[in-house]
């Protein structure tokens, strides 16, 4: 079976991409999937990632698992008129209960206007690539509703044409569980509107979300069925020594072998909160050296180009702290690792991790706003990897963990900052050392994430699609 890849979120690198590779991982393990992936990731729709938009970047990430999609999607006008088309759909869109009956009618002719567009460009893409089934990663929220829409026709058309397959819609977010906010405005309505295509239970559609809470959401939505629950695939992080690219990658970096590596697994966003994972180093920084220990360095996984204002906050941040000499930018974390133009090492999640593990270190996820993750897989990351992790409450922590996964809490207060990184400091020097009861909480936690991320949906998920594709 082929699968190709069409991604909301506009951006080359990011948390969804690395958990559609362990998918891809375990069907290709399973003998149930042709690679490569075919991959469209959203930048001819996202004005509000300018760094990437329309094009995405000049350097594109193609390997053996994915590569960019072909033809290129298309961009309608001058970039300007595009970027303001598509954020006054998506703006209108958000506010569709308040829009009168004329601007209605006028904003679904937008959205169909565009919608025939994408509709033929994803047909010919999935008959150039031979594309069995689609999965659309976040393409029910409304950051694009014509692409949506395009979708959902091209899966209809599949259909007509007597030809199997069709579309996975796969939402790790949707409407009144992502209170995500452009500029004090919420960027998405509270549930679904009459512009918003839900994904229904017809032939050649499929739906599928992350976690219960969101299929209980779901559940609410003006739509015949309820999307199937399949956790997400977490990566296996071997032991053993480090192979020589870890090495030179560290070494590049100029990092000291000696010194203790935080991992800061988001991307650099606003509700993500790599500033409040900076308060932490700093504190854990002082920590280390009132025990006599070396400071630890924290690496960020995401690209100070997605979110430009933001970043210049995180800079300030690490400047006011005295952090810049502490604190690597990965600029975004490959799906595999590779050397990129300059023959440089880029290291995937999976390397990052040993990585860590290597250095006696942590993760640090620090999520400040309570009600965007739905899922939130720092804690997870750093359970299979067997590291302490230290992480802000969000609202979706304890169903996804319970209440017996360890972490050190972090309070964003000055305060509470101050102590979590001492608490992270010891968590780590006892992980080290190899104390029993730091060494028990680490094993639970890996049992827990074991218990609540199995592999067994996805794999149940797709032997169906490879058997309705005959």
């Amino acid at each position: 079976m082929r699968i190709g890849l069409v991604c909301g979120d506009g951006v080359p690198a990011s948390g969804l991409l690395t958990i559609f590779r362990n998918v891809v991982g375990l069907g290709v393990g399973l003998q149930l999937l042709e690679l490569p992936v075919s991959a469209d990731l959203g930048y001819s729709w996202r004005p509000d990632k300018p760094a990437f938009f329309p094009y995405g970047p000049a350097e594109q990430e193609a390997s053996a698992l994915l590569e960019p999609a072909r033809p290129a999607p298309p961009v309608l006008g001058d970039l300007d008129h595009a970027a303001a088309e598509w954020t006054s759909i998506r703006m209108s869109v958000a506010e569709g209960a308040a829009l009168g009956p004329v601007e209605r009618v006028r904003l679904h002719e937008r959205i169909d206007r565009l919608a025939g567009r994408y509709q033929d460009y994803f047909s010919e893409w999935m008959r150039r690539n031979r594309v069995d089934w689609t999965i659309a990663v976040n393409m029910t929220l409304s950051d694009a509703v014509p692409v949506t829409k395009a979708l959902h026709t091209a899966a209809r058309d599949r259909r007509r044409e007597n030809r199997a397959g069709g579309v996975l819609f796969w939402d790790h977010d949707l409407f009144g569980s992502c209170a995500d906010h452009d500029e004090g405005v919420r960027r998405y309505p509270d549930r679904p509107n009459e512009f918003t295509p839900l994904p229904g239970t017809g032939p050649g559609v499929r739906w599928a979300v992350v976690s219960e809470a969101l299929a209980e959401e779901a559940a609410g939505y003006p739509v015949a069925g309820r999307p199937r629950v399949v956790p997400n695939v977490l990566p296996r992080v071997p032991t053993g020594p480090l192979e020589p690219r870890i090495e030179e990658f560290l070494d590049g970096l100029g990092l000291d072998p000696r010194r203790p590596i935080l991992l800061n697994p988001v991307r650099v966003f606003r509700f993500k909160g790599v500033e409040l994972a900076l308060e932490v180093l700093a504190a854990a920084r002082s920590a280390s050296a009132d025990r006599g220990l070396p400071a630890p360095y924290l690496l960020v996984f995401g690209s100070l180009a997605e979110d430009a204002s933001y970043s210049d906050e995180v800079l300030s941040t690490a400047r006011r702290l005295g952090l810049l000499p502490d604190v690597r930018f990965l600029d975004g974390v490959p799906l595999c690792s590779v050397r990129d133009s300059t023959g440089s090492w880029r290291l995937d999640e999976t390397d990052l991790l040993r990585a860590a593990a290597a250095s006696g270190g942590g993760v640090v996820f620090t999520p400040n706003t309570e009600d965007v993750e739905t899922v939130g897989l720092g804690p997870a990351l750093a359970a299979v990897a067997g590291l302490p992790c230290a992480s802000t409450h969000y609202a979706a922590f304890a169903p996804t963990y319970g209440r017996d996964f360890f972490v050190v809490p972090v309070d964003p207060r000055p305060a509470g900052t101050v102590r979590s990184g001492d608490e992270l400091v010891a968590a780590m020097q006892a992980n080290r050392a190899g104390e029993p009861r730091m060494a028990g909480m680490l094993r639970r936690n890996r049992q827990i994430v074991d218990r609540r991320f199995p592999a067994g949906p996805w794999a149940e998920l797709l032997t169906e699609l490879a058997e309705d594709t005959g």
